[in-house]
């Protein structure tokens, strides 16, 4: 008797709230960095999905960790799986792209000599 082993191959990412769009539904943009093809200088680019929150237990600035899962609706392909870091503030109904840039780390600038 053999046992069935299955692996779990679905791809998990964390990104950010950045809406509610209805009832258990939230938008979630994801955020990475790129070299631009041509001049070599490091991009800031972001992706955004639909996840599906069983519990509504997120709003808008929070950090969760979505995993892939078979469609849902007709643009859900995503669900939270958990919170990694809750919003500090009372955070309004939708963030921007800039709020959304802020978070990402970014180069670091040296900070100019005193005299």
């Amino acid at each position: 008797m053999s046992t069935h082993v299955r692996h779990n191959r679905r791809k998990t990412l964390i990104g950010f709230v950045t809406s509610r769009s209805g009832d258990k539904s939230v938008k979630v943009t994801i955020p990475y960095k790129t070299p631009h093809p041509l001049y070599h200088k490091v991009v800031n680019r972001q992706t955004v999905v639909h996840a599906h929150d069983e519990k509504n237990e997120t709003k808008a600035g929070d950090k969760v960790e979505l995993m892939e899962t078979r469609p849902i609706s007709r643009l859900k392909r995503w669900r939270i799986i958990n919170v990694v870091e809750r919003a500090v503030a009372v955070a309004p109904d939708a963030i921007t792209e800039k709020d959304v840039a802020e978070t990402v780390p970014t180069k670091t600038v040296k900070e100019p000599a005193k005299a």
